[in-house]
């Protein structure tokens, strides 16, 4: 009596992009759900459904997994900034699209405990294209609106240093406090247009 071998799944062929792209996916599905400490190699490589030996000869460590999707998370960020028209007659409702931007990325994707955990582990110097991204937004964006690009540069620091701080324990406090979880968000918000208007101005 033959016994019949299981059908094993399909192996799926991907470009190196492409497998980097699914792991990086998977990596942020983590970090949405349970948090940076999840970003482990072995829990990568199984929610991406391959070996951890490929995750390794794509990255070489989960430290380097880590940092890939903090600088495709920026990217992205960079990307929508970007994207987002000034009219000339509203440039300050671009502003605050900008802004919503900026703290909706950091507060949903997990970007800010990503950033923080970066940060605690030591590996935020390694994050190189931080500089590249807040000058291509001071000179490419913020400058149009007649911004000198140091101060340009200032705005960005003070917008991404509150949306950070927001992200992390906004809702949480103001939960505590019998606040709603977007408040914080709010009252940031507010307080960066009314300052940037006056800058401006």
């Amino acid at each position: 009596m033959s016994i019949k071998k299981k059908d094993s799944p399909a192996r799926i062929r991907r470009t190196p992009e492409e497998s980097r792209a699914n792991i990086l996916a998977a990596a942020e599905t983590l970090l949405v759900e349970q948090g940076p400490q999840t970003l482990r190699l072995a829990d990568v490589a199984k929610a991406a459904g391959v070996a951890n030996a490929t995750v390794l000869h794509h990255f070489g460590s989960i430290d380097a997994v880590q940092q890939a999707l903090m600088e495709r998370m920026i990217a992205d960020l960079v990307d929508a900034i970007l994207a987002i028209q000034i009219p000339a007659d509203g440039p300050v409702r671009a502003r605050e699209v900008a802004l919503r931007t900026l703290f909706e990325a950091l507060e949903t994707r997990g970007a800010a405990r990503l950033a923080a955990w970066l940060e605690l582990t030591d590996e935020t110097s390694r994050l190189t294209v931080v500089q590249k991204a807040v000058q291509d937004v001071a000179q490419k964006k913020i400058s149009q609106a007649g911004i000198p690009p140091g101060l340009a540069e200032d705005m960005i620091l003070m917008s991404v240093t509150l949306a950070l701080g927001t992200g992390l324990f906004g809702p949480s406090l103001g939960n505590l406090i019998g606040k709603p979880p977007e408040r914080a968000r709010e009252l940031t918000l507010q307080m960066l247009m009314s300052y940037f208007e006056k800058l401006a101005g």
